[in-house]
């Protein structure tokens, strides 16, 4: 099996690059081989490659700065996808595309279905669901896979970090307590993408979701990640967290009130139940403490 990986420096593909390397050949082009600005480009790597799957793990993920980067956003998120769609097509190649929860608004109360029709309200939200719709029209062959508030080890900034930045900087830490959805680790999510590499001839092409089990606010994280950092040894300066409302912590962009996938249907499929989120945060964080100090990296 050979797979043209598409966003190897981010903390999902990062891992779909480990979980993949001995069961297949991975090409995993960066920036400076393939462009995802340039449809040429795209389709000469994937023509070069020949790949028998091609998955999508680039994105441009900066919510706010999409706002006012409209074109960006959706030339990485929802133009490029289109055109890896129909490069895979000419090469007879299968399509793993990697979404999000942000293709919802957020109004409901009960996890979504593959099935709710998407209304994004963030610039992000509206890229990725264009890029969706591309792979849907170009490629046959395609399973999009939906996940949410992605956290890990590898790659840029995410909300794990960004607390343990803060929490040895600050005494007091404010977080959003009115926005609701599943932390998942990247790492899980390159298991499933993995799985689905390898099955692809048992599975209904098609939309799925996939987080980790169970449900959190930020603030119901951030608490989860001091208590869990602090008991790996981790120094706090943090004294307290402080619960704040979406509108006490205004943003460029607008984000779902509410974004709990069901994983249901994937389940069916793959017969795999994920983790609850704070085993697989407790499990993350016992890696990446260690690495941190390893490092020489000095907290705070």
């Amino acid at each position: 099996m050979k797979v043209l990986l598409v966003g190897v420096t981010g903390q999902i593909g990062h891992e779909i690059k480990h979980e993949l390397s001995s069961i297949a050949t991975v090409v995993a082009p960066g920036r400076d081989q393939m462009d995802l600005s340039h449809p040429q480009a795209i389709a000469a790597q994937v023509k070069a490659t020949a790949p028998d799957i091609i998955i999508n793990a680039a994105a441009y993920t900066a919510v706010d700065q999409s706002e006012a980067e409209v074109t960006v956003a959706q030339r990485i998120n929802g133009l490029a996808p289109g055109h890896l769609a129909a490069a895979a097509n000419q090469v007879s190649a299968a399509l793993i595309h990697l979404s999000t929860d942000y293709v919802f608004d957020g109004n409901q109360s009960f996890p979504y279905r593959e099935s709710d029709p998407p209304a994004p309200v963030s610039m992000y939200g509206q890229s990725k669901l264009a890029g969706e719709q591309a792979i849907q029209t170009h490629c046959d062959r395609h399973l999009i896979l939906r996940t949410a508030w992605v956290y890990g080890t590898y790659g840029s900034g995410n909300f794990v970090k960004t607390m343990l930045t803060l929490g040895g900087q600050r005494d007091v830490v404010r977080v959003v307590y009115d926005q609701v959805g599943t932390p998942t680790w990247a790492r899980e999510v390159a298991k499933v993408v993995a799985t689905l590499a390898q099955r692809l001839d048992t599975i209904p092409w098609g939309i799925y979701h996939f987080t980790n089990s169970g449900v959190a606010s930020w603030y119901d994280f951030a608490i989860a990640i001091f208590e869990e950092a602090e008991a790996l040894g981790y120094p706090l300066k943090m004294q307290r967290v402080e619960p704040i409302t979406t509108p006490e912590y205004p943003t460029p962009a607008h984000r779902p009130a509410y974004s709990v996938l069901a994983n249901e249907k994937i389940i069916d499929v793959l017969g795999y139940r994920p983790p609850h989120w704070r085993r697989s945060l407790r499990a993350m964080l016992a890696e990446y403490v260690p690495l941190m100090v390893e490092a020489g990296e000095k907290f705070g």
